[in-house]
């Protein structure tokens, strides 16, 4: 049931990140063609936006990597102590 958790948070993760670039891409172009805006707001969107995205799923993936080389270390481990 754990890995069904584990597994159900790594494709959530994906989504969140393939909706945030979007967003952030649709909010770029929006900007660069709305009255008010410019091209290099847009520009200016998208390269924060992207550097968010990158901080944001870096930060999701390091805790999930975090979770699996704790998870392979302590069955490594409950082996070697097998063996012993």
């Amino acid at each position: 049931m754990r890995d069904f958790f584990i597994r159900s948070f790594e494709l959530i993760v994906g989504v969140v990140i393939v909706v945030a670039a979007l967003g952030v891409l649709i909010g770029g172009l929006m900007t660069m063609f709305a009255p008010q805006g410019g091209f290099l707001q847009g520009i200016a969107i998208w390269v924060a936006g992207a550097i968010y995205v990158l901080f944001l799923g870096g930060a999701m993936y390091l805790g999930l990597g975090i979770y699996q080389n704790t998870r392979r270390t302590a069955e490594a481990l409950e082996r070697l102590a097998e063996r012993g």
